[in-house]
Order: C-alpha cells, then structure tokens, then sequence
C-alpha cells in the first residue's frame, strides 16, 4: 500500500472524527424518536456511519 501525505492523514482524521460524530448523534436521536420509523431511520443513518468511520480506518492500516 502507498503511503499518504500529511493533507490526506489529515483529511482522513477529519472524515472519520465527523462519521463517529455522526454515528453517536443519530444513536442518541434513536433513542428519543417516539415512533417506530423514526427509530428505525435513525439507527440505519448511525449504522451508515458507523460503517463508514470502519471503512476509512482500514486506510490507516
């Protein structure tokens, strides 16, 4: 695997701090959401960064 320059390190600091960010806000809305849809999207969008946050740490490795 190639390395990364500093800007791209940098940019993937950026991108996987807003994904977990993301994650743990849409959680929380899940949790309050008073009906069952609502939940439902909320878990699948913090599951959806969740997994992005994943996939952008294995450029790290």
């Amino acid at each position: 695997m190639a390395s990364i320059n500093e800007m791209e390190l940098q940019t993937l600091r950026h991108l996987i701090l807003s994904n977990d960010t993301l994650s743990c806000k849409m959680a929380s809305y899940a949790e309050q959401a008073q009906t069952p849809e609502i939940k439902q999207y909320f878990q699948k969008a913090s599951q959806t960064a969740a997994d992005a946050k994943t996939k952008l740490l294995t450029f790290l490795k």
